[in-house]
């Protein structure tokens, strides 16, 4: 039976963009890639959603994650989809 397919949206609206989330697509991308080779992800981009103020965001399997920082986004990962530390 194949793994469930998670879906990890990266909130590319303008006051995320600039506060680093262009950087969380390539860690993500990166971590996705090197680890975890039976896990099923699509990793795309989004619009604003809406919470700008707490941002950068992202969304994983519909659930927002707020305040998202560099350093951080590894654990992120690990707790909500269970991935593997690099």
């Amino acid at each position: 039976m194949p793994a469930e397919k998670t879906v990890i949206e990266i909130c590319l609206g303008s006051s995320c963009f600039s506060r680093g989330n262009k950087d969380i697509v390539k860690i993500v991308q990166d971590i996705v890639a090197k680890q975890n080779p039976g896990v099923r992800i699509t990793l795309r981009g989004t619009r604003c959603t809406g919470h700008c103020s707490n941002g950068p965001n992202i969304v994983i399997n519909g659930k927002i994650i707020e305040g998202v920082s560099i350093s951080d986004i590894e654990e992120i990962l690990s707790r909500e989809l269970g991935i593997k530390r690099i």
